[in-house]
């Protein structure tokens, strides 16, 4: 069924000159029309800013309505909050300023969320291309190989092979206790306003994608769409390949995350059922003591301490 629900697609830009311009094509060329536009740059040391305002006229013809500003570096998680600030749309659409949105991508997904209201969150299948936009693969380790002969020629099949615990096309596709493991939700989704409401992004968690997944999945369920919708941009500044950096602010993420569920001793019962839990050893020590003549936990996690009460 038809649909013109306002959608907001937000861009929180730093550093891609050499990439935004065909980011923000990819949103241009869209074939839904209801469409808002609002980019913030986060304190781009190269020429983003200039890339972007070459194309203002464009935007301003092709969208609702068009939003770009400059900010000194305050990092993503403040970024996107004010994105959202500025969203209108009953639908949010979130695209790095290096990737590429496929012309169908976001019909798609809105008509299947104005379809199913007990989802929060669609994504489809990603392409992996360079920085020459060109279609490529990958291999064992998520490192680039020509498409031709790459074991993995999308992000889902690299997913489905690592994470056989989840069905992508069935119920515990987002399921919160399987992304407490990792996240494997391929960029380029859409989500329901309502439900990014609900909570804010927060530097204590620093790895956005990930916290975000966790909370979505508290409040509804996701939707795999098995069709490529989106082109994810692998070049030589992906986080994806600071391995370091990213295990410390995944270490990071889910610490502030236990920290403040309501529900710790299941979470970790579940950790402890889990094998190679996120491929770290030694990196929980999980012991339970009477206090008290109560049950309680003594959970030590990245070098602090917690004590609680068991359910």
């Amino acid at each position: 069924m038809p649909t013109n629900s306002l959608v907001s697609v937000i861009i929180a830009a730093y550093n891609h000159e050499k990439y935004v311009a065909e980011t923000i094509l990819s949103i241009i060329n869209q074939t839904y029309d209801n469409i808002e536009l609002i980019i913030i740059d986060d304190g781009s040391s190269d020429c983003t800013a200039q890339k972007i305002r070459e194309l203002e006229p464009l935007c301003c013809r092709r969208f609702q309505k068009f939003s770009f500003e400059t900010q000194p570096n305050a990092g993503l998680c403040t970024t996107i909050n004010r994105l959202l600030a500025k969203s209108e749309g009953k639908y949010i659409y979130m695209i790095a300023s290096d990737d590429i949105a496929k012309p169908e991508a976001i019909s798609e997904e809105v008509g299947f969320l104005e379809q199913n209201p007990d989802y929060v969150l669609v994504v489809g299948d990603n392409q992996i291309i360079d920085a020459a936009s060109k279609i490529a693969g990958w291999d064992a380790r998520q490192h680039l190989h020509p498409y031709h002969g790459a074991e993995h020629k999308t992000v889902s099949s690299y997913w489905k092979k690592h994470r056989r615990d989840v069905d992508f096309n069935g119920k515990n596709f987002g399921d919160y206790y399987s992304l407490l493991k990792g996240n494997y939700i391929p960029n380029g989704y859409c989500i329901r306003k309502t439900a990014l409401d609900r909570f804010v992004f927060r530097t204590e968690a620093p790895l956005e994608d990930l916290y975000m997944m966790l909370q979505l999945s508290k409040i509804g369920k996701f939707k795999y769409l098995d069709k490529i919708l989106f082109a994810y941009r692998i070049h030589g500044n992906n986080t994806i390949h600071q391995k370091n950096k990213m295990k410390q602010m995944q270490k990071q993420t889910l610490m502030y995350e236990l920290s403040h569920s309501s529900d710790k001793a299941k979470i970790l019962k579940h950790m402890k059922k889990t094998k190679n839990y996120f491929k770290i050893k030694n990196f929980i020590s999980l012991s339970r003591t009477k206090l008290l003549g109560s049950k309680t936990y003594t959970l030590e996690l990245f070098n602090k301490t917690f004590t609680f009460k068991a359910k």
